[in-house]
């Protein structure tokens, strides 16, 4: 049986989960795995590790971890050519591979969208905040450009009400698969070139992009919290997250952000072609609360406006 060498390239868990089925798999043998470097995150600034170098510690793979700054340098394309691998698998890397490790073995990019849709930092995102019904993952033969290569394989899934972990999740599980079936059949896979003309591109997501007013529409409002669930979540000019909400498409004549309704079950507010009902809430720096307490302790009253 002929066993793979693959180097593989990626950081969160997306990719943890392609990497695993390969670890798992007799006919893989995963020589090195490429990773971000440690990063300090949090308010108390804690050095982290990416998910999938935890992961790897964590189930005491004997595994070289690398996470240069840079993979520009001769030393890293001399050191990927000496473990002569078959494959260099990449997904949500987060670094651009140079033409000296692009020309060493075919690299493999397992992008999660339905290329050439939504090429980029956040296809996922992206196609959430658009209410589409389908995603996918794609798998690529990486070149020069961004997302830009020939196509191997793809597999496709329903987006429905899902939100981004969700979505995530679900894809990682089908690149996963993908992955193994296009390295065992690459030999015979057509190459698709890609129509630049149906191709989009997405942004690295910003903590503003979570931003939002009550003149959204209804639908605006739930693709957003969907979208930014897990970062950078949704919240208010004056910094107030909205943790759960739901919303009720109803005509009024009324300005929007005003609440028109309190209870201890919800804060009803108006947006742009409907209400929100807002059920719990997060102040800066500040425990998540159900909105009930949280317009009590600030003295809202049915009438004002909701910033």
């Amino acid at each position: 049986m002929k066993k793979y060498r693959i180097i593989f390239m990626g950081t969160p868990h997306y990719a943890t989960t392609i990497f695993k089925s390969l670890i798992e798999s007799c006919d893989m043998n995963v020589c090195a795995v490429f990773t971000q470097p440690d990063k300090k995150v949090g308010r108390g600034q804690i050095l982290s590790s990416p998910h999938i170098k935890q992961f790897t510690q964590n189930n005491n793979l004997k595994l070289d971890i690398f996470q240069p700054e840079s993979i520009k340098d001769n030393n890293t394309a001399e050191y990927i050519t000496s473990l002569k691998p078959d494959f260099i698998i990449v997904a949500a890397y987060g670094k651009i591979l140079p033409e000296s490790i692009l020309q060493i073995a075919p690299c493999i990019n397992l992008h999660a969208s339905l290329l050439p849709k939504y090429r980029g930092a956040s296809p996922i995102q992206q196609a959430i905040l658009n209410n589409d019904k389908y995603s996918g993952v794609t798998a690529m033969k990486m070149a020069k450009g961004l997302d830009t290569g020939e196509i191997l394989g793809f597999s496709y899934v329903k987006i429905e009400n899902l939100n981004s972990d969700e979505l995530f999740e679900l894809l990682s599980k089908k690149a996963a698969a993908l992955t193994l079936k296009v390295i065992r059949s690459y030999e015979n896979i057509l190459h698709v070139k890609q129509s630049d003309v149906l191709s989009s591109k997405t942004s690295k997501i910003t903590k503003e992009d979570g931003k939002i007013n009550f003149n959204l529409t209804c639908k605006e409002l739930k693709q957003k919290s969907l979208a930014y669930t897990s970062w950078p979540g949704v919240f208010l000019p004056n910094g107030l997250k909205l943790k759960s909400f739901e919303c009720e498409k109803i005509n009024h004549d009324s300005n929007m952000g005003i609440i028109t309704q309190i209870s201890q079950k919800d804060v009803v507010v108006t947006c742009a072609d409907g209400y929100v009902k807002l059920s719990r809430v997060a102040a800066p720096s500040k425990q998540e609360t159900d909105a009930f307490s949280y317009v009590n302790g600030k003295r809202i009253k049915v009438g004002d406006t909701f910033y």
